[in-house]
């Protein structure tokens, strides 16, 4: 990282949701840090709305439109995360303010958790888990699961993230099959012209697609159920691209085998319908959750700031 700017010379930042105090204690190396998270940000706002000039904020959590507008000398906005659709970009382009996120650092452990959710829905690794606590093997024997290896694998998206999971799903010796306006570097996976052609003809469904106005619902009744019964929905990318109450709806009808999701449409709420569903494993938004990947999205996420108030760059510009 770049050296410290002087005490003389130092931004001030915004930053929006709440992070781990040594990342505020490296930003505060770098800047006048103002935590927006914090109690009393009516004041805070009063105080110092007009100096602010940077920002950071989770990707997931972006920065709404309104607090922009509040924010009359904002420059930049850095997100911790590869999305931005929760950040108007419209309105960052119009004010001239440069947007950037955390690529390719977080690509193998999304792809990962892609693939574990993928065993585990298959394997029934959660619910056997549950059996197993429950001492119910004591009674009687776990019911069957199913096969993963050899399998039909449909990806939705074949950006960095979609390429690590077809090739982990490779080894397994899945065929690979994806839509995307994106070609595949690899030629022998198939490109499907559709959604609907490819759900048809796989047997599990893997979302790595942006989240966004363009892809909201995507995912929506007739594409679960040309999945079919014994299809299997992953998503890893944006919970808005799912129809959650089409998704509910074919999982309780039996049209669908089951489902692994990461993400929610309202998150942290998850609807009480998929949470009692037992053919659905879930987890709270933790893909690239682990201490190396976080690591390396902390120091790029500062980096960007850094960058952008030494040299007039960013490392990783969105916008």
């Amino acid at each position: 990282m770049n050296k410290g700017l002087s005490m003389s010379s130092k931004p001030e930042i915004l930053v929006i949701s709440e992070i781990p105090q040594a990342m505020v204690d490296t930003l505060e190396r770098h800047f006048v840090v103002h935590p927006y998270w914090q109690p009393n940000t009516q004041a805070l706002m009063r105080e110092r709305a007009p100096a602010i000039r940077g920002a950071l904020t989770r990707a997931a959590k972006g920065i709404s439109t309104a607090l922009i507008e509040q924010l009359p000398a904002l420059e930049v906005i850095s997100g911790f995360g590869i999305g931005v659709d929760a950040t108007d970009l419209n309105a960052c382009r119009q004010r001239g303010i440069k947007v950037s996120n955390t690529p390719n650092v977080l690509n193998e452990c999304v792809a990962d958790t892609g693939l574990a959710l993928m065993l585990a829905v298959t394997r029934k690794i959660c619910e056997a888990d549950r059996f197993a606590r429950a001492g119910e093997w004591e009674h009687s024997a776990f019911p069957g699961a199913w096969k993963m290896s050899g399998k039909r694998c449909g990806i939705v998206g074949m950006g960095n993230i979609g390429h690590d999971v077809a090739q982990r799903a490779a080894a397994f010796n899945m065929s690979i099959h994806y839509f995307s306006p994106r070609e595949a570097r690899n030629r022998h996976w198939q490109r499907h012209d559709s959604l609907l052609s490819l759900a048809e003809a796989v047997d599990f469904l893997v979302l790595t697609l942006p989240g966004g106005a363009k892809t909201q619902h995507i995912i929506n009744r007739e594409v679960l159920e040309a999945l079919g019964p014994e299809g299997i929905l992953v998503n890893i990318a944006r919970g808005s691209v799912v129809d959650t109450g089409a998704l509910i709806a074919v999982l309780q009808e039996g049209k669908l085998r089951g489902a692994g999701l990461d993400v929610f449409a309202e998150e942290p709420h998850i609807p009480p319908a998929l949470r009692s569903l037992q053919n659905v494993v879930l987890l709270p938004h933790i893909a690239s959750n682990t201490a190396e990947t976080r690591q390396a999205m902390a120091d790029l996420t500062i980096n960007n700031l850094v960058s952008y108030f030494t040299q007039g760059k960013l490392l990783t510009p969105v916008v």
